[in-house]
């Protein structure tokens, strides 16, 4: 088979999905193809020199060392070596490098016999010059062009090529977050320049205060951001949110002011609506809660002058803003009274109690 650098798409199924990969994009960027077909030889190349790893020196080790070395050359630019290698280049589920692998195997082998001293590079051979799915780094496109800002620094260092090093994309730059513009030499939003020339742009964090600004402080301002507001002196400081007279907050709920913005933190339980954390910032105390010592402070039903729980041989529990009635201990509840706990083996006299009282959990 006759290697060149581009095959026609020949009619079988296999070599469908290859072909399709490494024909030329309708238009530059159109679609995902071009950079999964270099994605796909990349990780040939990779595989294949983690394959030439795992079999120097395979099958050898000690013993009669000029026999080694014989052997070994032999071994290592052998045939039985490379099928080794190439075995273990894709896995079995991954098709398009199967079929990579099968659409290219001559030009392979004529690399590993003929080829691999003069370029020992083989991601560079393979996938730049010889398939032409991958553009060298700092490139892009079906003619491997410049991204912006130049191939030795794509988008001046301060963003990433669209199709950088594939054939695929149209070399736009996604700046990082700090800075903007087509060649991310520009500050972006919340940020200052520090240093910027034709080539070259570094942009630091603005104050928290700052939309946009001149350096670092508060005081350099030029916007403040949403939560600040410029003082008399023109600096940028918090708006207290928590200090208007209806609260942003839910009725539960009390405003705790942060720098920019606001939280909302819920109510004390034994509050009903608060100005602050704890039960000493109730407005008002929920039922089963008294003001003790500034305090919305849990009622003791159990320990009031009238008995709360009215049926005999029963024992009131406190609980926070309420209490429970449970049946005395060796007693247990049965048809809505308590009755003295039967062991096996005995009788007792069953002691009838008043009706349950209402407004209250009886256990």
């Amino acid at each position: 088979m006759k290697p060149g650098p581009r095959r026609g798409c020949a009619p079988v199924a296999a070599a469908l999905v290859l072909c399709a990969a490494l024909l030329p994009p309708p238009a530059r960027g159109a679609g995902p193809r071009p950079r999964q077909a270099c994605a796909t030889c990349r990780g040939i190349a990779d595989r294949f020199n983690q394959g030439l790893a795992d079999t120097a020196k395979k099958n050898f080790g000690g013993g009669n060392t000029a026999w080694e070395e014989k052997t070994l050359s032999k071994y290592e630019s052998s045939e039985i070596r490379l099928v080794e290698i190439i075995e273990n280049l894709c896995d079995s589920s991954n098709f398009e490098c199967n079929n990579m692998v099968e659409e290219h195997e001559e030009h392979i082998e004529n690399w590993w016999f003929k080829l691999k001293k003069k370029y020992p590079d083989l991601f560079k051979w393979f996938c730049i010059e010889t398939t032409e799915v991958c553009c060298p780094a700092g490139t892009y496109g079906p003619d491997c062009l410049a991204c912006r800002g130049g191939s030795e620094r794509p988008c001046h260092g301060n963003g990433h090529c669209d199709g950088d090093g594939t054939r695929g994309g149209d070399g736009s730059c996604s700046c990082n977050r700090e800075y903007t513009g087509e060649f991310c030499l520009d500050c972006a939003d919340g940020y200052y320049s520090i240093l910027k020339n034709d080539t070259h742009s570094v942009c630091a964090a603005c104050h928290d205060a700052c939309k946009t600004c001149t350096g670092s402080t508060d005081e350099d301002c030029k916007d403040c951001k949403e939560g600040w507001i410029k003082n008399e002196e023109e600096t940028c400081v918090d708006v207290d949110e928590c200090a208007v007279e209806a609260s942003p907050c839910k009725d539960d709920q009390y405003c705790l002011n942060t720098n920019g913005s606001f939280i909302c933190k819920a109510c004390d339980a034994s509050c009903v609506g608060c100005t602050g954390e704890g039960s000493g910032k109730c407005k008002n105390c929920l039922s089963g809660y008294t003001i003790e010592d500034e305090k919305c402070t849990d009622i003791d039903e159990c320990n009031l002058g009238e008995k709360v729980c009215v049926r005999e041989n029963e024992d009131c529990i406190n609980t926070p803003g309420s209490y429970t009635c449970v049946c005395s201990e060796s007693f247990e509840e049965k048809d809505g009274i308590c009755v003295q706990t039967v062991k096996a083996g005995e009788e007792v006299e069953t002691l009838a109690t008043a009706p349950p009282s209402a407004g209250h959990e009886d256990l």
